[in-house]
């Protein structure tokens, strides 16, 4: 009877998402109140980089624990070269798809058309362009080189993503070659994989908090007046976005028979918290656990979505694209068919080129719009929106990963489709 009672108080809290949304328009409110106080900016970016450091905290291990039993249950290191393949050129795809969609977007709505830019306030951008340059002398061959860990401590103190993976992998697959003797480690692993979901449980009840804080800081530093100018951007940015997911993302799907509002459904509260924090990290955890439980094996989950979120960012593809003849219709100037095509072979080179820089969409940007004739200094007028788009950018690509990882699982006939068919149940429940 007591698990009855429990069950009926579970189906009338307040979800996890809804809560989110609260805590959404809460800092919304926040931050109309306390336009440019700065105490009040300041106590909101606190809490809010606190909340990223809990969740910052979880990702590694999560990632460490759960890609070495992978690996590990896997154990066919030609299997494996397989699936790293197959999910590269995956990546390269949807990532070149993207940018083509932003591009067709950005001269269908052209939106920096009407866009003085005389009108527009500039942003300090003087930390991106240091970036820029910096990632720009180490090239596409720098960032290869940089998988690879000479220290492995290094790496987890740097949250060098790229090279705790190419740890991982190689000790999942030293683990299976060891047999019977590196079960141990697999029992381990797996037991460090199961407190970290639980410990992520916790930290998520505090999210709230912390979206409320980051947005209501965001529109307190930016007020909503700052919108106006650069309003229509935004919305081709988001309207290509939405377009991406439904129909771009629908179709690859669907040919794997799964509907994407299906995987919206599941991945709502996921959806909501990536949009609000613009945070990657802050979802990888839940991404995870749930494409787990969405059928999709460990070893691949635990490769794809980590790997991802490198080199599978479809939102940042589209902005980066949009964002450039932004920049050079609001600087009037014309982009003949070749210089376009040019502007994509450059676009799809820099993104990868820089892959794990911070600020890595922006940056992109910097290193590519000099190739068209925008001066790099332009960009500070697009750089106070930032966030905003950034926001629906990370959101993509947690819709992006989750659905490389279906494909991958499902290419390779590593998917469990009974236990899809429970836990899509469980939401229908």
């Amino acid at each position: 009877m007591s698990v009855g009672r429990k069950t009926k108080r579970e189906k009338r809290s307040i979800g996890l998402g809804w809560r989110i949304v609260i805590g959404l328009i809460v800092g919304i409110i926040l931050g109309v109140i306390f336009f440019k106080n700065k105490t009040a900016i300041t106590a909101m970016q606190n809490i809010g980089t606190m909340f990223i450091g809990l969740i910052q905290m979880i990702v590694l291990p999560i990632v460490i624990s759960s890609l070495t039993v992978g690996i590990a249950k896997m154990g066919d290191i030609r299997k494996l070269g397989r699936v790293g393949l197959k999910t590269l050129i995956y990546f390269e795809v949807l990532s070149t798809i993207a940018i083509i969609l932003g591009m067709i977007a950005g001269n269908v709505f052209e939106p920096g058309a009407n866009v003085n830019v005389h009108n527009l306030q500039a942003t300090n951008i003087s930390n991106y362009l240091s970036t820029a340059k910096s990632a720009s002398d180490g090239g596409i061959w720098a960032t290869i080189m940089d998988i690879v860990p000479t220290n492995f401590f290094a790496s987890l103190s740097e949250s060098n993503m790229l090279q705790v993976i190419l740890f991982s992998v190689f000790f999942g697959l030293g683990t299976a070659a060891i047999g019977q003797k590196g079960q141990v480690i697999i029992d381990l692993f797996d037991a460090v994989a199961e407190v970290m979901f639980k410990v992520t449980n916790w930290v998520m009840q505090l999210a709230p908090i912390g979206v409320g804080a980051l947005i209501g800081a965001t529109v307190a530093q930016m007020g909503l007046k700052s919108l106006e100018s650069l309003g229509y951007f935004i919305f081709v940015s988001y309207l290509t976005m939405i377009f991406f997911m439904v129909v771009i993302l629908g179709i690859v799907l669907k040919i794997y028979n799964v509907r994407v509002f299906t995987l919206f459904k599941v991945l709502r509260d996921e959806i909501i918290l990536a949009f609000t924090t613009a945070s990657s990290e802050a979802t990888l955890p839940r991404i995870v656990s749930k494409m787990e439980k969405f059928g999709v094996s460990q070893g691949i989950v635990s490769f794809v979505v980590p790997t991802g979120y490198t080199f599978n960012l479809d939102g940042s593809a589209i902005y980066q694209a949009i964002g450039a003849l932004f920049m050079a219709q609001a600087y009037n100037i014309h982009l003949s068919l070749v210089q376009q095509l040019t502007l994509l072979v450059v676009l799809m080179i820099t993104s990868k080129g820089m892959a794990g820089v911070p600020g890595a969409s922006f940056v992109v940007l910097l290193a590519t719009v000099s190739s068209i004739g925008v001066p790099p200094s332009g960009l500070a007028f697009i750089a106070g929106v930032d966030r905003l788009i950034d926001m629906g950018r990370t959101a993509v690509n947690v819709v992006g990963n989750s659905t490389a990882s279906i494909v991958i699982g499902k290419s390779e006939k590593d998917f469990d489709e009974e236990k899809n068919m429970k836990y899509l149940a469980s939401f229908n429940d």
